[in-house]
């Protein structure tokens, strides 16, 4: 990793860089052929950056200050003011992982993630997870995300490098998504 690489709990100061970061790979913006290489669908207003940069949920990545990455996370109160999260936590209760049965309170809502490309598949991934996961352990032992099944790098990239598993998948607005989780006192460094 280079050294003008940094990872921080993002302010406020960076609402401009996230927002042109979600612009650039936000899916609706994308051709098909771009779609391949990863996407977001969850847009984000500045009043509700604000709200997660205020809880300390949002981390970026930057180069020489620059924003190349992001991670929201959240509670479930906080993205339940999107149908989709609202239907995820309908299925909180059936969901069942290592010894872990799974709450509004024992849990929460990691992702989007979003990497610049010029930065993907280049060790980015695992110190910036793990730079998140130092942060959120103490709030939350678990964590949940979903993907859509279309977006494969985005499935790889969880399932073989950072060691999610998939737990169980559901059927929203006519588009399929598996659910993943991660035990939060997992270094992801630690895994084979």
């Amino acid at each position: 990793m280079k050294d003008n690489i940094n990872f921080e709990i993002a302010t406020l100061k960076d609402i401009d860089g996230v927002l042109a970061l979600q612009e650039l790979y936000f899916v609706s913006n994308l051709t098909e052929e771009d779609k391949k290489g990863g996407f977001v669908t969850t847009p984000f207003t500045i009043a509700q950056l604000t709200e997660v940069i205020e809880a300390q949920n949002l981390f970026v990545t930057k180069d020489n200050g620059k924003i190349i990455a992001y991670i929201f996370t959240g509670s479930w109160t906080f993205f339940a003011q999107w149908p989709i999260f609202e239907h995820m936590i309908t299925l909180l209760t059936d969901l069942n992982f290592l010894d872990f049965s799974f709450t509004t309170t024992n849990s929460f809502q990691y992702g989007p993630i979003c990497i610049h490309k010029n930065y993907r598949g280049k060790g980015l991934i695992l110190p910036f997870f793990e730079f998140m996961r130092m942060h959120m352990m103490n709030k939350y032992p678990l964590s949940l995300t979903f993907i859509n099944k279309t977006n494969i790098p985005s499935r790889k990239a969880h399932t073989e490098k950072l060691k999610w598993n998939i737990i169980a998948d559901f059927n929203f607005n006519n588009n399929e998504y598996y659910i993943l989780a991660y035990d939060m006192n997992q270094k992801v460094f630690s895994r084979s």
